[in-house]
């Protein structure tokens, strides 16, 4: 049935379909070696779902852990002039609390069993959780080497309820996000993404001069500080406190009386403002153009895309991974989206209402029966106390 869905697919006769996986089996998948990613995954469509067979996909299992396992393209994905679309499912059951959901694109030379964080990729996509602070979608593009990410902010779905993630990066160097189909960043790359670098940068040769000034107040030159002011101290001996009856000056010490706040005091004296008339304004420094950039209309290319996979670290496990899609024409994303999550998310949305309805008169049914054996001890003490209070009346 899901083997029908990839057969589907294949719509338009100009579109291709490079990588499609429903996780039917685990036999394109190749676990890495590496000893810190020993975190195991399963198949399986978790607690609940839409459609069992449909909505089986890769789980993590082990709470605390690094995972690491990748796939190969159907050919390796050279998109100059074309769309280049990655799509996926993610379905957080677990309620993760701190931990990656995130896909990434390899390029040709990928090793599948020394898959590591070290290990170079194209593209970084998906959601990433980690308590009240991160809550957000990457977007990471590698460029001449070195990782960038998008400027904007995108936010990720945090239920436990599958989601379906969209990376849409176009020939004209134009990108979209979506989630569940329904656009949630767009932009230039070149903008959005600090690929370049700065066109202009400040020019290294200018500095503000010596003489400018950027202060628009300054004191008042003709303003003079009263005479007798600093005389007034901040603090006087109370005029009204007089010397206790029963103070012994031989034994006690001379009496002084308690220091108050002076209502004459003034405070520190300082000028009044006026007007700087020597003022300039703020100092703008100069820009120059910025030598070392050179643009490049080629920012949307992946051409030497040869593998996805998930290089992950969970805290606590059991997020489920689904219906990945490497394509370059977005009606087929968008075909499957319709014929996988579109299909089954209503069932699934019921099947998991049902499930905590269920846990949530479990709970209350095991509260009110601890409540009930609570009171049952609390009247067995009490029989208990009044028996030997018979008891003792008796003797």
């Amino acid at each position: 049935m899901k083997l029908a869905f990839a057969l589907m697919a294949m719509a338009s006769a100009n579109a291709k379909i490079y990588f499609q996986e429903t996780f039917d089996n685990l036999d394109a998948w190749t676990h890495s070696e590496v000893e810190k990613f020993d975190g195991k995954f399963e198949l399986t469509a978790g607690k609940f779902y839409g459609d069992k067979t449909m909505d089986q996909g890769l789980k993590t299992t082990q709470d605390a852990h690094f995972y690491a396992t990748s796939a190969p393209l159907t050919e390796t994905f050279d998109n100059t002039g074309k769309d280049f679309v990655l799509q996926f499912s993610v379905k957080h059951a677990q309620k993760i609390d701190c931990g990656g959901g995130y896909i990434k694109v390899f390029p040709k030379g990928l090793e599948g069993k020394k898959l590591d964080g070290d290990s170079k990729y194209s593209i970084m996509f998906g959601p990433d959780i980690c308590g009240y602070s991160t809550k957000k979608v990457h977007a990471i593009i590698n460029y001449k080497g070195k990782n960038h990410l998008i400027t904007k902010e995108v936010t990720c779905e945090t239920d436990e309820l599958s989601h379906v993630y969209t990376f849409i990066i176009h020939a004209d160097n134009t990108y979209e996000i979506k989630i569940d189909g329904e656009s949630k960043q767009k932009g230039s790359l070149k903008e959005d993404w600090d690929m370049l670098g700065d066109k202009m940068i400040k020019d290294p040769e200018a500095s503000k001069p010596e003489d400018w000034v950027d202060e628009a107040m300054m004191d008042d030159p003709e303003d003079v500080k009263p005479a007798g002011w600093d005389d007034i101290a901040e603090q006087i001996a109370d005029p009204e406190a007089e010397m206790p009856e029963d103070w012994d000056v031989e034994s006690d010490g001379e009496w002084e009386a308690p220091m108050i706040d002076n209502p004459e005091y003034k405070g520190e004296w300082s000028a009044k403002r006026i007007d700087n008339p020597e003022y300039k304004g703020p100092w703008v420094h100069p820009e120059i153009a910025n030598p070392e950039y050179v643009d490049d209309d080629n920012l949307y290319q992946m051409v030497d895309s040869a593998s996805v996979g998930f290089d992950l670290w969970q805290v606590k496990a059991g997020t489920i991974f689904d219906n990945i899609i490497v394509t370059d024409d977005i009606s087929e994303a968008e075909a499957f989206l319709a014929e996988t999550f579109s299909a089954n998310k209503d069932a699934e949305k019921k099947m998991f209402d049902e499930i905590k309805e269920e846990e949530k008169k479990k709970e209350e049914a095991e509260r009110k029966k601890a409540e009930e054996e609570a009171e049952d001890d609390e009247d067995e003490d009490e029989d208990e106390e009044e028996e030997e209070e018979s008891t003792h009346d008796e003797l």
